[in-house]
Order: C-alpha cells, then sequence, then structure tokens
C-alpha cells in the first residue's frame, strides 16, 4: 500500500526519505506527511530545551539505598529524598 517517497524540506530545501513504514506509523496516528528533515525538525521544534532554561539540579544522598544521586528541587531534610531507582520502587 505504501511506497518509500522523497520530500523536500520546506527549510533547508533538502531532499529526506520518507520510508513506507514511517507513511505507515505516521497514518495510524492521524499524523500528516512531515514539511522538515528530521535535522530542521530538530531545530525548528517547539520541545527544543534552547528556549527554556535549565532545571537545576541539587546533589544529595537517597535515604533509602545510600547512593549518591541528583534530583531536580533542593532537599530541605524534612522528608526522605530517594534516587530514581528507589522511587520506582516506593509507588
Amino acid at each position: 500500500m505504501y511506497e518509500d517517497k522523497t520530500i523536500v524540506c520546506r527549510d533547508c530545501r533538502i531532499e529526506f526519505p520518507f520510508s513506507a513504514g514511517e507513511q505507515q506509523f505516521f497514518a495510524e496516528k492521524g499524523f500528516k506527511d512531515p514539511l522538515r528533515c528530521k535535522e530542521c525538525r530538530g531545530t525548528n521544534s517547539r520541545n527544543s530545551s534552547d528556549d527554556r532554561p535549565r532545571r537545576e539540579m541539587f546533589d544529595t544522598v537517597c535515604s533509602n539505598c545510600g547512593d549518591s544521586c541528583r534530583v531536580p528541587f533542593e532537599p530541605t531534610g524534612t522528608k526522605p529524598v530517594y534516587c530514581s531507582e528507589c522511587f520506582k520502587f516506593m509507588k
């Protein structure tokens, strides 16, 4: 049903492949064909991390296993703090 095709990126004007498998995936998800190549999508993405300030990370020690870890909040010492591995098992 689908055949590989070539699309011209609307930003850089370079041709890029749009495989039959990608077309099927896009169709199943209800997406339209891409207008930009992968490189241009990455630089023009609304989710680009260049637009947002970097989240400050804090060094601490896991209250469960004792390993050092980094968390996206400043621990106050009033509540236990868990590394990502231990936190998964706490739920």
